[in-house]
């Protein structure tokens, strides 16, 4: 490669890393407001799951709707993914468990552009799919969970799951598929410890209901629904915002790598270039001589 090479392949890198950075930099941004959107709501999680472990523990589960088992002949599975690409191997994991379901019993609901092509792309039964904003409210994630609630309620699905990229850190997260319906169990903290002794009532609960639990239980379940998809979707814009920064700032980090190589090298080039010339002038000179 001669050196007009070198210095146009080592623009072109640069080039690449200034637009890599700026990537970074929005994904940054987005990364922090999300982040702190999915970890607001976790204080409340965990005392609305303990509200819902204690409730469940005196109520028969064949009296709601939501809680009745049923032999599995169709699952729904909400697929969340991201819009954009370029967040490393996040999507790819995700479609990676996709691919392990059965597609004979399993029908899909997705957010995100990228879960959209995925499946359609691989003929799975896609049988609606909702808009991922880069700020989603409650209201725009309950229609997605009340449209789910009516195919199960409605017995068109036996199992309701949920297959999203769980955000850990911004380092790190985990791909997680959670079953939302029947509920079974509560997902985030699991059945209650009295952590309070003081806190407790005289019969022992931490918790008095009225008018009873059954009543108050069957107020809270679809609430809870609401509530389990809404922070499912924030994990998983912060958990696609982080991998993107990371991709992106590994992408500048090469780019910066490989336009010192070059540089080095064309530098080498191009003292061997001027070693040749001076080498040939001096011979001249001396065959002149």
């Amino acid at each position: 490669m001669n050196t007009r090479d070198l210095r146009r392949r080592i623009k072109s890198i640069k080039n690449t890393a200034q637009i890599t950075k700026a990537m970074q930099m929005v994904a940054a941004s987005k990364m922090r407001k999300a982040q702190d959107a999915a970890t607001a709501g976790h204080p409340y999680a965990r005392v609305l799951n303990r509200v819902l472990a204690r409730l469940s523990e005196g109520v028969d589960p064949d009296t709601h709707p939501l809680l009745a088992k049923r032999e599995v002949h169709k699952e729904l599975v909400l697929l969340l993914s991201t819009n954009k690409g370029l967040c490393g191997a996040l999507n790819a994991n995700l479609f990676r468990e996709v691919m392990l379901l059965d597609a004979a019993k399993t029908d899909f609901v997705a957010m995100g552009k990228k879960g959209v092509q995925f499946l359609s792309r691989m003929k799975r039964n896609l049988i609606a799919e909702f808009p991922l904003s880069d700020a989603p409210s409650f209201l725009q994630t309950k229609t997605v969970s009340k449209f789910l609630i009516e195919k199960f309620t409605s017995a068109e699905v036996d199992k309701v799951s949920v297959l999203f990229p769980r955000f850990i850190n911004t380092l790190t997260h985990q791909t997680t598929k959670i079953t939302l319906l029947p509920l079974s169990g509560y997902h985030r903290e699991g059945k209650m410890l009295v952590e309070d002794p003081a806190a407790t009532t005289q019969n022992g609960n931490l918790f008095l209901f009225e008018p009873s639990p059954t009543q108050v239980l069957n107020a809270i379940l679809p609430y809870y629904i609401h509530f389990e998809v809404y922070q499912m979707v924030l994990d998983d814009r912060a958990a696609g915002h982080s991998a993107r920064m990371v991709a992106m700032k590994n992408a500048t980090d090469n780019a910066k790598k490989l336009a010192k190589e070059l540089t080095l090298e064309y530098n080498k080039a191009r003292q061997a270039a001027i070693t040749t010339e001076l080498i040939e002038i001096s011979t001249a000179q001396l065959a002149v001589e």
